[in-house]
């Protein structure tokens, strides 16, 4: 898969999963979450904000385990993820 199909397929993915009516549970919530984050964002690490102390040290929680996955290791995580659980599309 050259880097524009894997963009694509990532985008794909990405619109699947915002446009879902499937409630997941909220661990895997976590997993799109850390893989999303840890694809698209670029500079240093990703601190995770929000009124919530408890959401926020579960996200961090998963934004270390996926730390070390290139950003291209986690687009085709996030896709798996999608293939696997958002099935209404």
């Amino acid at each position: 898969m050259t880097e524009e199909e894997l963009n694509i397929a990532f985008d794909n993915a990405y619109e699947r999963a915002c446009n879902t009516k499937i409630q997941l549970p909220p661990d895997l919530m976590l997993h799109f979450y850390a893989y999303y984050k840890q694809a698209t964002h670029i500079e240093g690490f990703y601190t995770p904000s929000g009124n919530s102390q408890l959401r926020n040290a579960f996200k961090l929680n998963a934004l270390f385990q996926v730390k070390n996955l290139s950003r291209k290791e986690a687009k085709l995580k996030y896709i798996e993820l999608v293939e696997k659980y958002i099935t209404d599309i």
